[in-house]
């Protein structure tokens, strides 16, 4: 049995797909990069505000000056210019991986499921030797070309985009979605000037036609493509599932990333060059590559440590390919308790974060815990000295009624965030 999983990793496999996929994700990459920087989000996100949220284990990350924020985000930009053309390519995508992971790592206020593709598709780019047709550095360097390469090289974006379909179909396995149409009751209405689709957009129906679709083509959609005889079929429903999605929601790059990503399936065809010889390295490479595909799996299902409704408490939510399954919007009333006066105020929280740090902040309970922190350090340096930090939280979830959404008699300052530990204080949510 291992040695048939050898053969089928090492056999020899047109490189032409890794190559396209190197040039159309590099412009892609490029042309985000340019975006984010014209749209003033490097200022936004990282300049403007006066505290952060970064993510549990990344304390120690913090952003830059305006200098520094915008050479990391220059340098991402030429680094995916540099991919995009294969120009020093294995400096290019471990300098377009370091910039991009430093960036999001900072703040998880601005947390999207495609800055996670991202992140993940330019380290597996590090490793594949995508360079080695239609670049530079083959112009440069003759000896370079080659038109094959193992099977693995390829196969490891496949697995991918199919899993991420995989589990997003999974996610979308839920009564909210399958027997209520939520979210999209609530969106699609919302969208009725679209041309051409808006009458439709009002009806009731189409919120039930769009679940079920979504959830049958993310299901579907990765045995279609990893068939030769309905891969082009699988292309085009992938084109307008995508460009439905783009010109319905407002979620950035992520169509664009998904329809150009899946070029990898094409390009393939018989193979003209002898056996690929396995160098000394890559059984270690392949490996911990494997151990990456297991982590890949496994994030998903973490939700199943938790009690309560996932959407509801978030927990095991993140880096688990759940795309629009939520309207979800709070208040959250913030509580300074001095126990040596027994002198209890509100906070006003927009002194403390930006508008969109507090909408987000206030439907999220790891933030809503780092933001209790935040306030007690700095009532502390105020000379309070052990202030107590209490919540008052009202939060909605696809329109099932406002409710209380945190313990309100907690010192959420005394609470510590762990790996995995589940948060007592979030009240269950009971429809």
């Amino acid at each position: 049995m291992m040695t048939g999983i050898k053969n089928y990793l090492y056999r020899p496999y047109p490189i032409a797909p890794l190559a396209v996929l190197r040039i159309v994700f590099g412009a892609v990459l490029f042309i985000s990069t340019l975006r984010f920087i014209a749209r003033g989000w490097v200022r936004d996100f990282y300049l403007t505000p006066k505290y952060h949220f970064p993510f549990y284990g990344f304390e120690w990350l913090h952003p830059m000056g305006a200098a520094g924020m915008y050479t990391i985000y220059g340098l991402m930009a030429l680094a995916a210019l540099c991919i995009c053309v294969g120009f020093f390519y294995r400096v290019a995508t471990a300098l377009f991986f370091a910039c991009f992971a430093y960036a999001e790592l900072l703040d998880k206020t601005y947390y999207l499921n495609h800055y996670y593709l991202v992140t993940l598709f330019a380290f597996l780019l590090i490793w594949a030797p995508a360079h080695r047709r239609w670049s530079l550095d083959v112009l440069l360097r003759p000896s370079l070309h080659t038109l094959t390469v193992p099977a693995w090289a390829v196969f490891l974006f496949r697995w991918q985009l199919c899993l991420i379909y995989f589990c997003a179909g999974l996610s979308k396995l839920t009564a909210d979605w399958l027997l209520y149409a939520e979210p999209l009751r609530i969106w699609l209405p919302a969208r009725a000037s679209t041309p051409l689709l808006g009458p439709l957009l009002r009806q009731e129906w189409a919120a039930y036609f769009f679940s079920w679709a979504g959830a049958l083509f993310d299901l579907s959609i990765p045995f279609i493509l990893m068939s030769r005889q309905t891969r082009l079929a699988g292309y085009i429903l992938v084109v307008v599932f995508h460009t439905l999605t783009a010109l319905l929601f407002q979620i950035g790059m992520f169509p664009y990333l998904m329809m150009s990503a899946t070029l990898v399936f094409f390009f393939d065809g018989p193979v003209k060059e002898p056996a690929h010889r396995q160098s000394r390295r890559e059984p270690a490479l392949l490996f911990l590559l494997g151990l990456y595909f297991l982590w890949q799996v496994l994030m998903p299902f973490r939700f199943l440590l938790y009690p309560g409704n996932l959407l509801w408490t978030e927990e095991g939510y993140r880096f688990s390919w759940r795309v629009m399954l939520m309207e979800k919007g709070g208040a959250a009333f913030f509580y300074i308790k001095d126990p040596a006066t027994g002198r209890r105020f509100e906070v006003n929280n927009a002194a403390f974060l930006t508008a969109y740090q507090e909408r987000m902040m206030e439907t999220q309970p790891d933030m809503m815990l780092q933001y209790a922190h935040i306030l007690e350090r700095h009532y502390r340096q105020q000379g309070m000295a052990h202030p107590e930090v209490m919540v008052e939280s009202y939060v909605t979830l696809n329109g099932s009624g406002s409710r209380l959404y945190i313990d309100s008699t907690i010192n959420l300052a005394a609470q510590q965030e762990s790996w995995f530990g589940h948060k007592q204080w979030i009240l269950p949510f009971k429809k």
